[in-house]
């Protein structure tokens, strides 16, 4: 069962950890898009953001359902990123106890 189970692991890592990263660069790109820094008349500024809106968006969204705005301030990418990382706890600790590792 290792044979599969530790590789299994890993890619979710690797792919939750992409995930991550992703929603780390779609948050900062909104932020200089906001203030001007960058704009989306260039296409690639504007293809980069439309990817990344589109791979966040539908985890982003349940969240922003629940959690409120705190005075402008989005707090859902903190949430699902704080997710992300227990998940990442959670997959480390079975890959242990299994011998994955």
């Amino acid at each position: 069962m290792d044979v599969v189970l530790g590789p299994l692991i890993q890619v979710a890592l690797i792919a939750l950890n992409l995930y991550l990263w992703a929603i780390i660069i779609s948050a900062v790109l909104s932020w200089l898009v906001a203030f001007n820094v960058i704009n989306t008349s260039n296409r690639f500024v504007y293809m980069v953001g439309d990817f990344l809106h589109r791979i966040t968006e539908p985890a982003l969204r349940p969240i922003r359902s629940v959690v409120p705005v705190m005075g402008g301030v989005d707090l859902s990418p903190m949430v699902l990123i704080l997710l992300i990382i227990f998940l990442e706890g959670v997959l480390g600790r079975l890959a242990m106890q299994a011998g994955a590792f």
